[in-house]
């Protein structure tokens, strides 16, 4: 290999990192068909599909160690310096029990730490179109929201109880993509993880909100067999900024 060969093969791998030198993952542009059906007027509905536009994702969830990295160099993030605003009283409980496995996931990471974790690395957290494109392939299909073998995988992980100690990432199955462990691993944050919230301004509209997530209001949902999407929509929309819970990790994208 001459010296051109060399610096065409190093850029192209330095292509493939991002910031913090973590492999990403290219998920190409596609359309994202919406879980809720979005109310055109009183008697309609429409499930358009949304554009979603091509971006970069790590490869694996944010790990203990790649986490305990940002913490040497941000001390203002660890759990003896943060301020109550930005994470609860479960922000990276059993963080000693955590980094005996480095190469987990990080968990008990709350929204507003998971952000700053991303934007020191020059990244974002992704939003909740992006976050369900990417989930949605499997290992065979770009959307396997229809593939029952697939959702009843997703909803079977979901009833597993709490074990002693996560797996460490690129242990669960690799999608289409190139990504791990979209499900069956931890939860994932997401930059608009509230954004199904819908606030009535007026008595007409005021009880939308509460009727969404009633076991009504998943008739509300454009795929009524996808229970697994759902419940992820339920789970975002039942935290808040600073919640810390022992699942719940993230990963970034660009």
């Amino acid at each position: 290999m001459n010296r051109a060969q060399a610096f065409v093969f190093i850029l192209m791998a330095l292509v493939s990192l991002g910031s913090s030198g973590t492999e990403m993952v290219r998920v190409p542009s596609g359309q994202l068909l919406p879980f809720w059906m979005a109310p055109v007027s009183k008697t309609e509905k429409t499930n358009s599909p949304i554009e979603v536009s091509s971006f970069q994702a790590m490869k694996y969830a944010v790990t203990v160690n790649e986490y305990r990295e940002f913490l040497k160099k941000s001390p203002g993030w660890d759990a003896n310096h943060i301020s109550p605003l930005f994470a609860d009283k479960n922000y990276l409980e059993g963080w000693s029990q955590q980094q005996k496995n480095p190469t987990s996931p990080v968990t008990n990471v709350s929204w507003f730490a998971a952000r700053a974790f991303c934007e020191f690395h020059g990244m974002r957290l992704p939003t909740v179109n992006e976050w369900e494109f990417m989930a949605a392939a499997s290992e065979d299909k770009k959307d396997a929201n229809k593939d029952e073998i697939f959702l009843r995988r997703i909803l079977d992980w979901y009833g597993e109880p709490r074990g002693e100690s996560l797996k460490s990432v690129g242990h669960i199955y690799k999608n289409l993509y190139g990504l791990w462990d979209m499900h069956g691993l931890i939860w994932e944050w997401v930059e608009d993880f509230n954004s199904s919230f819908v606030t009535g301004e007026s008595r007409e509209d005021s009880s939308f909100n509460k009727n969404m997530f009633c076991g009504g209001g998943a008739m509300s949902g454009a795929d009524k067999e996808n229970y697994a999407a759902f419940m992820r929509f339920a789970f975002r929309s039942s935290l808040k900024g600073n919640s810390s819970t022992w699942n719940l990790g993230f990963r970034c994208v660009k």
